[in-house]
């Protein structure tokens, strides 16, 4: 009887190490491979940056001068002012490895820098369109919001307030369009967005 329990013990145990052996085996495969990618990306020389997408707030965002006015939107509106000078690129969902990858490791600071006045423009884009939308100014809103989402921002916000402000000037119909934008985006909000979207026009 204990010999048995024994047997049963010792193979289940065998069988157990064997799973333990293959998940790490799977989980090392892919490790190995994002280093190696990894390595290979650190010896990349610098490239040119000029096949670039460069992001330019178009001048009617700049010139924008809403009957409405707070402190706070003035105060965004100059931030939109200065960031038109900086260079804007949105990268989101390219991994740094990729970016050295195909720019060189010697790009990968201004590239973080281009990106992250990319992320500055979207959100002050969207806190604007709200302060906006606050003193009824919703056609600005809708212009800045609609440029966001040209961009690929994925901030979830702007595309449930520009599609609230579709139904609620009569232009659901506009919202397919909206869905067809989120669905190219590159970032794992892009189901979540894709979702409420397509549940809000129901």
């Amino acid at each position: 009887m204990n010999f048995r329990f024994l047997a049963s013990f010792v193979a289940a145990l065998g069988l157990f190490s064997l799973i333990i052996r293959r998940s790490i085996h799977r989980d090392t495969v892919p490790m190995d491979s994002y280093y190696e990618k990894e390595r290979k990306a650190n010896f990349v020389r610098k490239k040119s940056l000029d096949n670039l997408n460069y992001i330019t707030i178009p001048d009617e965002i700049l010139s924008l001068s809403p009957a409405h006015r707070t402190e706070e939107i003035d105060a965004y509106l100059k931030d939109l002012q200065d960031l038109s000078k900086e260079k804007i690129v949105n990268l989101t969902g390219i991994s740094n490895t990729d970016l050295k990858l195909t720019y060189g490791t010697a790009n990968i600071t201004i590239l973080s820098d281009y990106d992250s006045h990319y992320t500055n423009l979207v959100t002050i884009l969207q806190k604007l369109a709200e302060r906006l939308v606050a003193v009824n100014e919703k056609q600005a809103a809708i212009m800045l919001l609609e440029f966001a989402v040209s961009t690929g921002t994925d901030i979830s916000k702007s595309y449930y307030l520009l599609a609230s402000l579709y139904q609620e000037q009569n232009e659901g119909a506009k919202v397919n369009d909206l869905i067809k934008q989120a669905e190219s985006l590159h970032t794992l909000m892009k189901d979540s967005i894709v979702r409420n979207l397509k549940a809000s026009g129901q």
